[in-house]
């Protein structure tokens, strides 16, 4: 199987990632995490996304907060899907870096999840994997069986309740 790459923009952005570290785990994908910056490490995260096919990867994940040009700085030097995860911040409530990660030139493109939206991150690259994957497809489409049933008894909780 694919590995999934986890690139964070900072350590602080940890919090925010695990959500989507816990989530690989939870499905056996296995996974890097690193931390590299757009502006401050960009040869490190440059050929880290030259390298990253070459190395096992399937889909990198880059989450970043404020100016956030880690995604489409991976993006611009891999042909692998980047998932970009707009991290929020005390400046603008992170509106700045989910403009900043969805707002790519034609030809660069980064699949961008909601602020802080790394569990959904984690789901969409199992989903790019689970393409040639029918093993990790189909635990996708148990998760999606367990989470519709877990809904439903909710419904009849309130039912019942009300």
């Amino acid at each position: 199987m694919k590995k999934v790459g986890i690139v964070m923009g900072s350590d602080s952005d940890l919090p925010i990632v695990s959500k989507a570290i816990n989530t690989l785990r939870a499905f056996e994908v296995p996974f890097e995490v690193h931390v590299y910056s757009a502006h401050r490490t960009p040869a490190q995260a440059a050929e880290f996304a030259q390298n990253a096919e070459a190395n096992g990867f399937g889909v990198l994940i880059a989450a970043a907060g404020m100016a956030a040009h880690l995604a489409g700085a991976l993006a611009a030097q891999t042909t692998l899907p980047v998932i970009g995860i707009p991290c929020k911040s005390n400046t603008l409530d992170g509106i700045d870096a989910l403009l900043s990660t969805v707002q790519m030139p034609s030809g660069i493109p980064v699949a961008t999840v909601a602020i802080d939206g790394a569990a959904n991150a984690a789901l969409l690259s199992i989903e790019i994997l689970a393409l040639s994957d029918p093993a990790l497809s189909a635990k996708l489409k148990e998760k999606r069986v367990k989470d519709a049933a877990a809904v439903l008894e909710k419904d009849r909780a309130i039912l019942d309740r009300l």
